[in-house]
């Protein structure tokens, strides 16, 4: 009887190590898959709406789709905004990145009609809950100019939620009129005040085109809000070489940054950076090759020309959700 008793004493302890050890692989392995998912990459890229005056000057959108589509490829877009995009430019991306799609409509009917502020995002990543367009203006259920705006505004928002975690939130994604000093301030408010009054309290997420630098009077309104602040101000680290702003010219400098990321407090920007990536297309002049006794005779170099993908540089910021 004892030694049964210290057999079935010793099958116990085994049994409590053995249960013990599997609960904290457990653990572990859900800490380390939350701890992967609650990592996101957020962009913001206002892609030049396609005109023919672009493609007289050598920055045609069928030029400068692929090297964009590659921007966010590499670089491992999880989501983010566009703006000017109409719907054939929305395709082309579409189909030059497979594993995104976006949401969002035209601005001029609601449907396919002027330019988007599409946000698009990683199919494998996220699945999308809600999402919907309002209009920059005193009425926001369908097109219109509001206050002293030149042309029709849309905001597209979509209620995302991460596949692996659950973690849900709001995108909302912009452009602000180029014109309308004061519609820029009523869109600033129009866009804290959706937030504030969205059914569920979920974190957020601000992107756009803003058509205002950092020293204005509707950033101002955003970033000290209370609501959310600029990423770029609270990023432990920046990657800001330009503006963001570039007019189809590579060598112009700017200390105006008019491309935004907004976050409500949930979020830790752990790095931001202005990608001010470029690409070569051939010279007018002839391309002819150059030779220099600074490097090997194998190598050479012809004369091309630097070019920018869009006139705007695009914004990417890297966020952890905190605890």
């Amino acid at each position: 009887e004892i030694c049964a008793c210290l057999v079935g004493s010793e099958m116990c302890i085994r049994d409590r190590i053995m249960k013990k050890v599997i609960y904290s692989f457990i653990f572990l392995f859900c800490a380390v898959l939350t701890l992967q998912a609650e990592t996101m990459v957020v962009a913001t890229y206002n892609l030049r709406n396609a005109n023919g005056g672009d493609s007289t000057n050598g920055n045609g959108w069928g030029q400068r789709y692929p090297y964009i589509a590659q921007i966010v490829q590499f670089h491992g877009f999880d989501i983010f905004g566009t703006q000017e995009g109409k719907y054939p430019q929305l395709q082309d991306l579409r189909q030059a990145m497979p594993g995104y799609d976006y949401i969002g409509v035209g601005r001029d009917d609601g449907k396919r009609a002027g330019e988007h502020s599409a946000i698009f995002y990683r199919t494998d990543k996220f699945e999308v809950l809600e999402h919907g367009d309002f209009w920059l203006s005193e009425i926001t259920d369908r097109p219109n100019k509001g206050w002293d705006a030149v042309l029709p505004r849309i905001c597209t928002w979509g209620e995302f939620r991460d596949k692996q975690t659950g973690f849900t939130f709001l995108f909302f994604n912009l452009h602000m009129d180029h014109v309308g000093v004061q519609a820029r301030a009523e869109s600033a408010k129009l866009i804290l005040e959706k937030i504030k009054e969205f059914p569920k309290k979920l974190p957020a997420i601000l992107t756009g085109d803003f058509n205002v630098d950092q020293t204005s009077e509707s950033y101002q309104l955003l970033d000290g809000s209370g609501i959310m602040r600029d990423s770029y101000e609270i990023a432990d680290f920046r990657y800001a070489p330009n503006g963001t702003f570039n007019g189809f010219h590579p060598d112009r400098k700017t200390d105006s940054r008019i491309d935004h990321l907004f976050l409500t407090k949930e979020f830790e920007v752990k790095k931001y950076g202005i990608l001010t990536d470029t690409y070569r297309s051939e010279a007018k002049e002839s391309a002819r090759k150059e030779q220099n006794g600074n490097f090997p005779k194998e190598v050479s170099l012809s004369k091309y020309e630097a070019r920018t993908p869009s006139d705007h540089f695009p914004v990417m910021i890297v966020v952890e959700v905190k605890d």
